[in-house]
């Protein structure tokens, strides 16, 4: 499993319509071969600044599947008008994990 990194920069104003967009193309990305899970997360400290994290079976199934798909498209013309500047993206593969402990 494969982790992809992104931290967001929102146009300051633009945090609710980048929401609502982000709604619809939520459903794009997950019906991607390959796609595991995804969470969007807002930052408590810059509420401009989002975390995408989105689990791929594959590095492939993110760079090559789902970039080279006709729904990468639709994502970009969705939501890459509301970054400033362009994120970058990484991914990251789990050395350690550990479970809640059991109270």
């Amino acid at each position: 499993m494969i982790t992809e990194h992104a931290l967001l920069p929102i146009i300051p104003g633009r945090e609710e319509d980048f929401e609502a967009a982000f709604a619809q193309a939520r459903h794009i990305i997950a019906s991607m071969p390959g796609f595991l899970a995804m969470s969007l997360s807002r930052s408590i400290e810059s509420p401009q600044t989002y975390l995408l994290l989105v689990e791929w079976e594959s590095l492939e199934d993110h760079t090559v599947g789902f970039r080279g798909s006709p729904g990468y498209q639709q994502w970009r013309s969705l939501l890459h008008r509301f970054y400033e500047p362009f994120p970058v993206v990484e991914h990251f593969e789990t050395v350690s994990a550990a479970p809640k402990a059991a109270s």
